[in-house]
């Protein structure tokens, strides 16, 4: 297994191309390990998060643009069929397991969910 982004930061790390740590010789097979100890020669970095991006398990992910106005929002958490589980414009109830839907299609009036 490859190391892992702790693996750097470790006092367990062995800083070898072919040993990984004391305790994983060959990595671990997650994206963290239980036996990590920070070392403490290592000052830790602080991540820089650029304006509309965040940092997931170590990768960063840039947020779409937010078009829609608050008021828009508000009306789609307030009427659209994931948060309700009825079609806006006929009253249609979807079935119990609409929150495993992706579209929300209705097949009594032909409302078409372009939320996205």
């Amino acid at each position: 297994m490859p190391k892992i982004a702790q693996c750097n930061h470790c006092l367990l790390y062995a800083r070898n191309t072919h040993l990984i740590c004391a305790i994983h010789p060959e990595g671990v097979n997650t994206s963290s390990c239980l036996d990590f100890r920070q070392d403490p020669r290592i000052e830790e970095e602080e991540i820089w998060e650029p304006e509309g991006a965040s940092y997931y398990n170590g990768e960063l992910i840039v947020q779409p643009k937010q078009t829609r106005t608050k008021e828009e929002k508000l009306e789609l958490l307030d009427n659209h069929p994931f948060f309700t589980g009825i079609c806006p414009e006929c009253g249609y109830t979807f079935d119990r397991d609409y929150t495993s839907r992706i579209h929300f299609d209705c097949p009594n009036c032909g409302w078409v969910d372009d939320s996205l």
